[in-house]
């Protein structure tokens, strides 16, 4: 099976060099032209490697990476026009596993593809750990099924509460911003009218696992940044 590839570049001539580059190398690439684009396509697909131009209409290139990184380690390769250190760092702060310079070799693109492929594919012959996780207080999560249990009775979660509670869970002690969160779980870009939506689904989801905002076992708000998952996990 041929591995498949995410490239979101908007220079369309750019985007054609490097995807028929890639398929002549038997690779499965689909081409996203905005960071918005790229994110949904990403959210409905499982690619072996993704690659991503940092400066992007919709949604820009770090804002993608920091959204994958918080589903996934697949490879991410950042092609830039962008050369200066700072931009390389905060790619690599959000999760890059690689930064080439625009103009770049295709010789070199092939041979660091494949590198990453190449370690990807090591990492996912790693034993997955369990996806059933219980926290103290008599929470049970089980996250294959997406099945969550507090005192042995399954919570009635909406397909939102779920996937704020997964992004949440899944990176306990991380505080998320509003922003943040309407971004990974709506996947549209937050504006200032958006936010409030994020409180209403957090109350509701609060409400459903019987957490007091004042003394929390599981959601804690970090006043003036966001929330973050403070459950113990047994």
């Amino acid at each position: 099976m041929n591995e498949k590839l995410l490239l979101i570049e908007d220079d369309r001539e750019i985007a054609r060099i490097i995807r028929d580059t890639l398929t002549k190398e038997h690779y499965e690439v689909t081409w996203a032209t905005t960071g918005l684009e790229g994110w949904e396509d990403f959210q409905n697909t499982t690619y072996d490697l993704v690659l991503v131009d940092l400066m992007l209409p919709e949604m820009d290139g770090f804002t993608v990476i920091k959204n994958i990184r918080l589903k996934s380690e697949v490879p991410i390769i950042i092609l830039s026009a962008k050369k200066e250190d700072m931009d390389k760092v905060e790619g690599f702060t959000q999760g890059a596993d690689d930064y080439m310079a625009k103009p770049f070799s295709l010789v070199e693109l092939k041979a660091r593809v494949a590198s990453q492929i190449r370690r990807w594919q090591r990492y996912q012959g790693v034993k997955e750990p369990t996806t059933i996780i219980q926290y103290e207080h008599q929470l049970t999560v089980d996250w294959q099924n997406e099945i969550v249990t507090l005192h042995g009775e399954r919570l009635s979660l909406t397909t939102i509460e779920f996937d704020l509670f997964t992004l949440l869970a899944q990176h306990p002690t991380r505080t998320f911003t509003k922003e943040e969160l309407y971004e990974h779980v709506w996947q549209l870009a937050a504006t200032k009218s958006d936010l409030h939506t994020v409180t209403v689904h957090i109350k509701s989801l609060r409400e459903k696992l019987h957490d007091p905002v004042k003394t929390p076992h599981y959601i804690q708000t970090v006043w003036g940044k966001g929330y973050r998952f403070i459950g113990e996990r047994i």
